[in-house]
């Protein structure tokens, strides 16, 4: 008898479909979640792979509209899940435990540099490959037996959505890393502190509420100056949801060295050096204009106080054209102080990182503080043709109290030389000046994550007049005077997979004896950086718990490109630079 009722049992699962019979009794496991690039836009069309120990490959699939996807029937193993796509670093997990009866979601992040996995949420499911439904399952009517049922599945969306409702906090992702060099990674107050401990920390309230704090702590030991900025960022995202503006405010405080500023003032050697402060609010919102067309906007108000009280009123804004097949076209336009999540475009706890440790550009013009503000205007082309990407743009400055680092002997009087804050250097005020450029590119994917690009244009580029000397700083910026030059650049990125190891070399070249190239493109997805630059990341094992490490190191223009020499009657000179020579080094904490 029980033979019998064992031998029916089998003959009417075995009748069901292969779906059904894993839904009712959850012997396989699944794989979901979404591809989001760092500003919350789902990627269509991002591969998603499933790996299994042997790294090989047992099931791919593509992410859907809003960059959504689900890979189905994975027997319960460990397994590795690999995503990629056409302009983005490759995303890679490893070790995401597939049960019986579960469905885990990813949540994947693609950007340009740092592209991040993290496992959201795991649908609670059946511990077992049996439960005790099936004994009610035989007892009910032949009619109603949900095992004969195929009942129908929700969408992954809706199942995330109900999954982040559920709890308010999602679980935190940040970045911890301390980092040292010598030398400036940017010119003049923008630039990091030689030794610093930064942070960053993200997590959603209520699965729509962003909300991302950070901070930096460091003490440069050239200048001897301490350096602190902390920053909060919230705002609202989500699907079906009206977008509404994100909230950020920041503040700075760095204490200039003490030598030699009671001569720089004119006011004795005895003089304190003045602390730089500078408060800012950021608010930015987004809108569809149109199908296809797109509008980021918003303004950051900065106060800086140095000297003097200082205010300054920063509107910016992109427009997006989507032409489909045909490209996108693009014009961006700022004016007071660059915003950085602009120029980024990427807006990952990275690049928040980066942003907040660029103070504003002040420098001395008399004795009086000044603070550099630009107006850029920019419209550009970008058109993905398979593997090749093809961008074009063309631009418009105009600064105001230009600040560029000066190096050397002094050969100004009183006034108009400012301690860096992150060398030994100073900041030198070149004056007022408009300039006007463009720049064309490529870039072709190779194979996985490697891919080459080359781009050239031509650009404003400050030069002095021949055979000038510089008898004081009113002769210099009246003898300094932009002059349209060209430029080129090589660019090439890729990433070892046994190692890990992610490396970006580029190289631009510019006429010697100028100053350049100094403006950050607001519509092109690659920044040329002046002379010989090399970005080396390398993951660490990590024994045990959440996250991961990473090894970092950065060399900037190490063949000191852009450095344009003045020379004073005695004969002393000083070098003013666009991007100093920097070799700096870090490791990282991500989770």
């Amino acid at each position: 008898m029980h033979r019998t009722a064992a031998l029916a049992l089998i003959a009417l699962l075995g009748a069901v479909p292969g779906e059904m019979c894993g839904a009712g009794l959850r012997v396989f496991g699944a794989i979901s979640g979404q591809v989001r690039n760092s500003a919350g836009v789902g990627q269509m069309g991002a591969l998603v792979q499933v790996l299994n120990r042997s790294e090989r490959v047992v099931q791919r699939t593509l992410a859907g509209p809003d960059g959504w996807f689900r890979v189905e029937g994975l027997p319960p193993d460990t397994y590795s899940v690999r995503v990629t796509l056409a302009s983005f670093v490759p995303a890679l997990r490893n070790h995401v435990v597939v049960r019986p009866g579960v469905e885990s979601f990813l949540q994947i992040q693609l950007s340009q540099l740092f592209s991040s996995i993290e496992l959201v949420y795991v649908a609670p499911g059946q511990t077992g490959l049996l439960s005790e439904d099936w004994k009610w399952v035989l007892r009910s009517s032949t009619v109603t037996r949900p095992v004969l049922r195929a009942l129908p599945q929700p969408p992954s969306w809706q199942t995330a959505s109900s999954a982040r409702s559920a709890s308010g906090l999602r679980p935190l992702r940040g970045v911890v890393k301390v980092s040292g060099g010598d030398g400036a990674a940017a010119p003049t107050l923008g630039s990091e502190p030689e030794l610093g401990t930064a942070f960053a920390l993200a997590t959603s309230l209520f699965g729509n509420n962003e909300f991302r704090i950070c901070g930096n702590v460091g003490y440069a030991s050239a200048s001897a100056s301490p350096v602190t900025g902390f920053r909060t960022f919230f705002s609202r995202t989500g699907e079906g949801l009206t977008p509404t503006p994100e909230v950020e405010l920041t503040v700075k405080q760095a204490a200039l060295r003490q030598a030699g500023m009671g001569f720089l003032l004119g006011q004795g050697a005895a003089v304190e050096a003045p602390v730089l402060r500078a408060m800012s609010v950021r608010v930015g919102d987004q809108m569809e204009l149109a199908p296809g067309i797109h509008l980021t906007y918003g303004a950051m108000l900065e106060s800086v106080v140095f000297l003097d009280r200082l205010n300054l009123l920063s509107p910016y804004a992109r427009l997006t054209w989507d032409l489909g097949e045909m490209g996108v076209i693009e014009s961006g336009f700022t004016s007071g102080a660059p915003v950085y999540e602009l120029i980024s475009g990427e807006g990952s706890l990275q690049d928040g990182l980066t942003g907040l440790a660029m103070f504003p550009r002040v420098s001395l013009r008399g004795g009086q503080a000044r603070v550099q503000k630009s107006q850029s205007l920019e419209v550009g082309y970008r058109k993905v043709s398979g593997t090749r990407t093809f961008a074009a743009a063309l631009y418009q400055d105009a600064l105001r109290d230009a600040a560029l680092t000066a190096s050397g002997d002094s050969i100004f009087a009183p006034g108009d030389l400012l301690p860096d804050l992150a060398s030994s250097t100073y900041v030198f005020n070149v004056g007022d000046y408009r300039g006007f450029g463009y720049m064309a590119s490529v870039t072709q994917e190779l194979w996985r994550a490697w891919s080459a690009g080359f781009a050239a244009g031509a650009a404003s580029m400050l030069i002095q007049e021949s055979g000038a000397v510089a008898a004081s700083a009113a002769d210099v910026r009246g003898e300094v005077r932009p002059v349209r030059r060209p430029w080129a650049s090589l660019r090439l990125a890729g990433a070892f997979p046994q190692s890990g190891t992610r490396f970006t070399a580029s190289y631009l070249w510019t006429p010697p004896g100028s100053a350049g190239l100094g403006h950050a493109f607001l519509t092109q997805k690659w920044q040329p950086q002046l002379g010989f630059n090399v970005t080396l990341r390398q993951p660490l094992p990590l024994a045990a718990g959440p996250g991961r490490l990473e090894m970092s190191a950065e060399l900037r223009n190490l063949l000191a490109q852009g450095y344009l020499p003045l020379a004073s009657p005695d004969g002393r000179r000083l070098y003013l630079i666009q991007l100093p020579r920097a070799v700096r080094g870090g490791i990282s904490f991500i989770f």
